[in-house]
């Protein structure tokens, strides 16, 4: 359907702040779970209901949108612009954790242990008897004694599921460029599975860290890094594949042309970012 203006006035949407309530009060309920509160656990499941709320009617709105032609290539530009900015913060979010990491290793470590004040050139020890190592569980041992997670085991088969997803779902998008739908939809259900393979493989990995290797968030600064990174990546495989799950439901009913599919490319724009931070993951947090 042709579209009628040329600049799309988007209605009064409800949605925004049912998606914020939903995700302070998931966030606020984490918060309290892992502080010991005994209301932690509810507020989460209610927060985690009331996203899901969100995102089935914000999907489903913007998609009957989409459909039934309301959007102009204005339109297309802003949706394109706005993914672009979204990973850019995301780029954002991770550096910062990168960095906690960066300075920990490099800077709080050696200066716990002895190392140099740079305005003398003299060193100092400013814990005694800590020694600058990695993995370590903080002065005086007080994240207690714990295993730190190996790179290849599951690490490194998760790491060849995130590979191999990126290979699938590009696939996918030559199969949508060629107007080929059955490649289209084989490629992106094979990624989907990857993508969910990669989380319960994680699911794996976090109960065999907190029941058989003593790795805890509270196992010093090791445990809070490892599990700050690799957590908050997760998060974000876990909303890439419900994304491409949703692309993929839509490419079965035939929502996508080789000349209309920005839904599509947004969801491998973001697939993509997650298979290059799970690359410094493994570099940086497994393997050195």
């Amino acid at each position: 359907m042709a579209t009628k203006h040329a600049y799309y006035v988007p209605h009064e949407a409800k949605w925004p702040i049912v998606g914020s309530i939903g995700l302070t009060t998931l966030m606020v309920g984490f918060a309290n779970l892992v502080n010991g509160s005994s209301v932690g656990s509810t507020m989460m499941v209610l927060g985690a209901i009331i996203m899901v709320i969100m995102l089935f009617g914000w999907f489903g709105t913007v998609i009957s949108e989409s459909v039934a032609g309301s959007y102009s290539h204005q339109v297309d530009v802003s949706f394109r612009m706005g993914m672009m900015w979204f990973i850019f913060s995301e780029v954002m979010f991770f550096s910062a954790f990168f960095g906690a990491l960066y300075y920990t290793r490099i800077y709080s470590i050696p200066w716990l242990a002895g190392g140099l004040d740079y305005s003398n050139g003299a060193t100092h020890e400013l814990w005694t008897h800590f020694k600058n190592v990695w993995p370590t569980n903080g002065p005086g041992e007080v994240g207690g004694h714990f295993e730190p997670m190996g790179a290849w085991g599951i690490p490194f088969l998760n790491t060849l599921i995130l590979l191999s997803s990126g290979g699938t779902v590009t696939w996918a998008h030559w199969g949508l460029l060629a107007n080929n739908r059955p490649q289209l939809i084989k490629g992106l259900a094979a990624t989907v599975v990857l993508g969910f393979s990669f989380v319960a493989l994680q699911a794996v990995e976090y109960h065999e860290a907190y029941t058989e290797m003593g790795l805890t968030l509270g196992s010093g600064i090791y445990g809070s890094t490892f599990f700050m990174l690799t957590g908050f990546h997760g998060l974000h495989v876990t909303i890439g594949a419900i994304f491409l799950t949703v692309v993929l439901l839509r490419s079965i009913k035939g929502h996508f042309s080789e000349h209309n599919h920005f839904a599509f490319e947004a969801a491998a724009w973001y697939w993509h970012f997650v298979d290059v931070v799970w690359l410094g993951l493994f570099i940086f947090v497994y393997w050195l």
